[in-house]
């Protein structure tokens, strides 16, 4: 296939849209199901870059759910408790302990499942069908992957009325060094970003702490590599091998962090013993209890728990969720990983990242108030790492 017609670009009155080779050879993509969208193209191959980069360093399966162009999250296949995976609301699927492909799609998905609602999937390897059982019951616009085993693509392709956009991609396929775009009718030209992140990134330690163990070199690796394929600013947090929390596309660094520390720390209060136990009516669906999980946690809109509102969601009335129980829960958590496309300025931001439980930390450094940084981190008996490589991606 040499071309593909789209519906339209990124919105509705962007007429004519395509995407094509520049050099006129085929397209590295087949269209299983569905019709992607520009903006389907745009999440599918930032996506799969993604996991493709996390399974080379890490040699697991890799999936990440993304929407407008940035991840929500990412993991590898690796066990789950029992908790996690009622938290990931996956605790009834089957064979779950034999898919590591479907561990990491289980954990993908189920981080921020807010953000989540409509994503699109990328996944390493082939999907199979404890996989496919999964996103078929989620609200998602498409997936990409390097092949599908048959019943598995039989069970995607019963997706939206048969609907559903799944894209095969050949994993071999290497695009060519320069990248070229166009605004405002001026092309830009610029080199791929080829730059590889592995664990020797990590070597220049500048804290008086320099004890990195293997955990958290993973969990910086998948932090890093998350963060090369988010629009910038951006800081994100990972633990257990899964990025819990990413802050895309803000002006202030401070801001990225803050929420990136908001959802990294919805997602460790989503599996606080109160939150897995909460009553929900048996006919509510799983949209639904996403949003009311995030308001009885987060206090937003709506107070779930107030008189009219929780005989909507429950079938007795919770008691909320205290600040002091949500502050001493999350008080106990300190083995988390954050890494940064760009240096940070002030100290600030490891104090903020120091309330959700980081000791790990991996940005470029370079900024003319690093000791100030390196100092707050040692305050905390922190690790960090100075990368001296910036990760923007716009």
């Amino acid at each position: 296939m040499k071309e593909f017609e789209l519906k339209y670009g990124c919105n509705p009155n962007q007429k004519p849209a395509r995407i094509y080779m520049h050099d006129g050879s085929d397209l590295p993509v087949e269209i299983l199901s569905g019709r992607p969208g520009y903006i389907n193209f745009l999440d599918a191959f930032n996506s799969w870059q993604l996991v493709k980069e996390l399974k080379a360093q890490l040699h697991l399966p890799a999936v990440t759910s993304f929407k407008h162009v940035s991840p929500t999250s990412a993991a590898v296949g690796i066990p789950m408790s029992d908790t996690l995976k009622k938290a990931c609301f996956v605790e009834d699927i089957e064979g779950l302990d034999d898919s590591p492909v479907g561990l990491a799609y289980a954990r993908a998905r189920g981080t921020d499942r807010m953000c989540s609602f409509g994503d699109w999937v990328a996944l390493s390897d082939v999907c199979d069908v404890t996989t496919a059982k999964m996103l078929k019951r989620e609200v998602s616009d498409g997936i990409i992957a390097p092949g599908y085993e048959p019943e598995a693509l039989e069970i995607l392709k019963t997706k939206r009325k048969g609907n559903y956009n799944i894209i095969q991609i050949d994993p071999d396929f290497v695009p060519a060094e320069a990248e070229h775009k166009q605004v405002f009718g001026i092309t830009f030209e610029q080199g791929r970003n080829n730059f590889e992140i592995n664990k020797e990134l990590l070597s220049n330690r500048v804290t008086q702490n320099k004890d990195l163990p293997e955990s958290a070199v993973r969990d910086l690796i998948i932090s890093l590599i998350t963060l090369k394929y988010t629009q910038s600013n951006s800081v994100c947090f990972a633990v257990d091998g899964q990025a819990i929390g990413v802050g895309a596309g803000q002006q202030s660094r401070i801001h990225c962090t803050r929420l990136a520390g908001s959802k990294a720390d919805t997602w460790f209060l989503r599996q606080y013993e109160k939150v897995l136990d909460l009553p929900f009516r048996p006919e509510l669906g799983r949209p639904d209890r996403d949003n009311v999980i995030d308001g009885y946690i987060n206090k937003n809109e709506e107070d779930v728990c107030a008189d009219g509102n929780w005989q909507k969601y429950f079938t007795r009335r919770p008691d909320p969720l205290t600040a002091e129980e949500a502050a001493a829960y999350l008080a106990a958590i300190d083995h988390v990983s954050l890494g940064s496309d760009a240096f940070f300025p002030f100290s600030d931001n490891i104090e903020r990242a120091k309330k959700s439980g980081v000791k790990y930390i991996a940005e470029p450094g370079g900024s003319i108030r690093d000791d100030l940084v390196i100092e707050c981190c040692d305050k905390y008996g922190m690790v960090m790492a100075f990368t001296g490589m910036r990760l923007f991606h716009h």
